[in-house]
């Protein structure tokens, strides 16, 4: 066994050995890292014996013999079929999906591979030759875009450069919200923003968590992509405020009082808020099911099929393993209860169908809440509504990858490479899916995830959008930098992606932030996905680049919830943090790093000047002198179809909401507003910060 073998196999399955750093530095993967991570996708290679059978089986997965389950194409272009030499002069059929049908004959000749003449319309459509068959996923040739979004809202104007903001939902606050920002509230918030001219609310990912384990809050390591969080459901939504008052009263004890204190923290309390909003909830499925009339909740189990069932089972087994003093990781659980088609699920599921019943009638009553806020939001006159979030991974010991064992990878965690902002990488400890078995798969459980995430929104956040060409992916005991690129199959899920935009009418947003490989924003702006630009790095070494700099092929905002907030980078808040926690640069000094903060303040202030954003003499560094109008004003001069605002940012606010490189050290996804969401954005000093959105984004001479 040698490494030249390793790095043969590691080739053929997709692992890069050279990459670049983010300071441009060649970097090589070691022989021992790529060992470890090729046992972990399921290709031994302890062996030269084992080397050979694991790239046998790589090439018999890719050999061309016969037809994969699922092609795609772009409308009114060819459509490669690849060698598959078995096509070979057999007479085809295409059963498109709107009903129409194509013929035609393949010819004799397989050396240069076998095509379809463009089909013109888009969809799923059926190729039958012979006796073989395959799904032939035909995309527009872009996502669905804010330019589609407008001319799809009647009456509103054609100019493609709309505003909006950005939450935490988590974060929000109304009366009776029971310590933890809900759907009811996102709605109401919707409804305000609209008044104020915003098109679009993006809010944090609201995938499903653990129900049982309510120690686990990060949105980006959520159980399943799938579902909803339960944890987010207004409970006066469920049967009236009234029923959820008596149900509050009917918990005993000082339950009302615990929840109205639990509004009025700084800071979220997970596990309090959890706990007593789920027993909230379970008293009102006590009380729904006593009424009987299930005929909506039983619509809404045939729609969510297997994949439903599979969630509401989990999560009930979960919390029984729990119960009984365990991790609840699936992978420890006994061996009959690992698969979720086996007896021993079924018979657990028979005996305990109440409580599976409740975790299926928490992902109903999420589901309303969410398309409640969206009806709400495009109601309330906005022509995008909600953006949802669709995070990079589920955690390898949830629902996502207990359901999909074939699919996600187990033994690696997604992560990234160390960087500037991260000097010592990276490790999220959630799991991705496997490129083989999404080919082998035709993409079934890729595709089902793309739905769950447009199903209640007008356009998606797809986190660290860089995954759809590499993931950088991390032994489980390794650190982040012991990590390699795995390859996927980009063009591929481009398409699907822009197939499922147009039918959902949803616009698309990657977050393509860090490491990015040269020339990928091209790819992402062929494709009509937008990018992400920050003010905060749309820079060279010594200024910022003007508005009319910036591309208008993605949205531009002032932060993001991973980075300081503009008064809290003002004020060298985040340095205050690095400082504290020991997360300053290799070298770097607390007297670096702020001597560097002043010279980028300047040159801020000095790029603010230039356009007319600002004037006079440099803000001191203080929160409450950030020049944070003259910063939304230039945002908002950006060629940009798109302008985001968090709404830390519309509030002056000095502290993050994240701190990546932290777990317990920093309050991570806990911050709550200062105010409710029916006066936030009222604020005098608010509501100018949003009207100078709408002036700078109106078309020219309606200034």
């Amino acid at each position: 066994m040698n490494d030249a073998d390793i790095i043969e196999l590691a080739k053929a399955a997709g692992l890069v050995q050279d990459w670049v750093s983010a300071s441009g530095e060649p970097k090589k993967v070691a022989p021992d890292a790529m060992r470890a991570i090729l046992e972990a996708l399921d290709l031994p290679c302890g062996t030269a014996e084992d080397c050979a059978a694991s790239r046998e089986k790589l090439r018999q997965l890719d050999d061309g013999s016969t037809l994969p389950p699922l092609v795609t194409g772009v409308i009114g272009q060819p459509v490669k079929l690849g060698l598959a030499a078995s096509l070979a002069g057999r007479s085809y059929r295409i059963e498109l999906e709107d009903g129409g049908e194509q013929n035609g004959q393949f010819g004799g000749d397989a050396t240069a591979g076998f095509e379809l003449p463009p089909i013109d319309r888009p969809g799923y459509h059926r190729l039958l030759a012979g006796d073989q068959e395959t799904t032939l996923a035909i995309a527009p040739p872009r996502c669905f875009g804010v330019a589609d979004a407008l001319a799809a809202s009647p009456g509103l104007r054609r100019d493609p450069r709309l505003w909006g903001l950005g939450v935490q939902l988590y974060s929000l606050r109304r009366n009776g919200d029971g310590g933890i920002g809900d759907f009811g509230a996102l709605a109401a918030l919707a409804r305000k923003a609209a008044k104020h001219g915003a098109a679009a609310l993006a809010i944090s990912p609201v995938h499903a968590m653990f129900s049982a384990d309510v120690h686990r809050f990060s949105p980006y390591g959520p159980s399943s992509r799938l579902f909803l969080n339960a944890l987010h459901i207004d409970p006066n939504a469920v049967l009236g405020a009234e029923a959820a008052v008596s149900a509050i009263a009917s918990l005993g004890g000082d339950a009302a009082q615990q929840l109205g204190r639990l509004e009025q923290e700084e800071l979220v309390d997970w596990p309090g808020a959890a706990t007593l909003k789920l027993s909230l909830l379970r008293r009102l499925y006590e009380r729904y099911v006593q009424v009987g009339n299930t005929e909506e909740f039983d619509a809404f189990l045939r729609e969510g099929g297997d994949a439903l069932r599979d969630h509401a089972r989990f999560e009930a087994i979960h919390a029984a393993r729990i119960a009984a003093g365990e991790n609840g990781d699936w992978r420890s659980w006994p061996e009959g209860l690992r698969d979720p088609r086996g007896a021993d699920v079924e018979s657990f599921a028979r005996q305990h169908a109440d409580e599976v019943g409740f975790h299926a009638f928490l992902q109903w009553q999420a589901a309303k809440g969410l398309a409640s806020a969206q009806k709400a939001a495009r109601e309330a006159g906005m022509p995008i509504g909600l953006i949802t979030d669709l995070a990079v991974g589920a955690d390898s010991a949830g629902s996502q990858a207990w359901s999909r064992q074939t699919e996600i990878i187990n033994g690696l965690s997604v992560g990234a490479p160390p960087d500037v902002m991260n000097t010592k990488g990276q490790s999220w400890g959630i799991g991705a899916f496997s490129p083989v078995a999404m080919k082998a798969k035709g993409f079934a459980a890729y595709l089902e995830m793309l739905r769950a995430t447009f199903a209640y929104a007008g356009g998606a956040r797809i986190d660290h959008v860089l995954g759809l060409g590499r993931l950088w992916l991390v032994p489980h005991g390794a650190t982040p930098e012991h990590g390699a690129y795995l390859t996927y199959p980009m063009q591929d899920l481009l398409r699907l992606i822009a197939l499922e935009s147009w039918r959902h009418k949803a616009i698309v947003i990657g977050e393509d932030l860090g490491t990015v490989p040269e020339g990928f924003d091209k790819l992402l702006a062929d494709a009509g996905l937008l990018g992400i630009r920050v003010l905060l790095f749309q820079r060279n070494q010594d200024r910022f680049f003007r508005p009319d700099e910036w591309p208008a092929s993605a949205i531009a905002t002032t932060t993001t919830h991973d980075l300081p907030t503009i008064a809290g980078w003002w004020q060298g808040r985040d340095l205050d943090w690095r400082r504290d926690l020991d997360l300053l640069a290799t070298g770097e000094t607390e007297g670096d790093a702020r001597r560097s903060r002043d010279r980028e303040r300047h040159e801020m202030w000095q790029a603010f000047n230039q356009i007319g954003c600002a004037g006079g003499s440099l803000p001191d560094s203080t929160a409450q002198a950030a020049p944070l109008e003259a910063a939304i004003d230039f945002i908002g001069q950006t060629p940009a179809p798109l302008a985001m605002l968090p709404i830390e940012d519309a509030l002056g606010l000095p502290e993050q909401p994240n701190l990546p490189g932290t777990i317990h050290e920093h309050p991570n996804w806990r911050r709550r507003m200062p105010q409710n969401v029916d006066t936030i954005l009222d604020e005098p000093a608010v509501a100018a910060r949003l009207a100078i959105l709408n002036r700078s984004r109106s078309p020219r001479g309606e200034h």
